[in-house]
């Protein structure tokens, strides 16, 4: 169950990204996605330029029902934007 909602999750992205984000700055970032205690995905986008409030909610609206983002620093040019989905 786990490994058919995390690909449904990753599918969902995709296709969303390609509506919610214009200006690329998700989308084509080295990504990463790791299941945290069984129950959670985090969803990690590293070398971020920068990420609007309206990408944000873009994401979470794709990914469907709860949804937390966070955004730290990586570097001075780049951030690191994390969305964490419950399984």
């Amino acid at each position: 169950m786990t490994a058919s909602r995390i690909a449904g999750i990753q599918r969902q992205l995709t296709e969303g990204l390609a509506r919610i984000d214009p200006h690329h700055r998700l989308l084509g970032r080295p990504t990463t996605y790791r299941v945290i205690d069984g129950q959670t995905l985090e969803i990690t986008f590293r070398d971020v330029t920068g990420i609007a409030e309206a990408e944000v909610l873009g994401v979470k609206r794709s990914l469907g029902g709860e949804c937390y983002c966070t955004v730290s620093p990586q570097t001075a040019e780049h951030v690191t934007v994390r969305f964490v989905v419950p399984l």
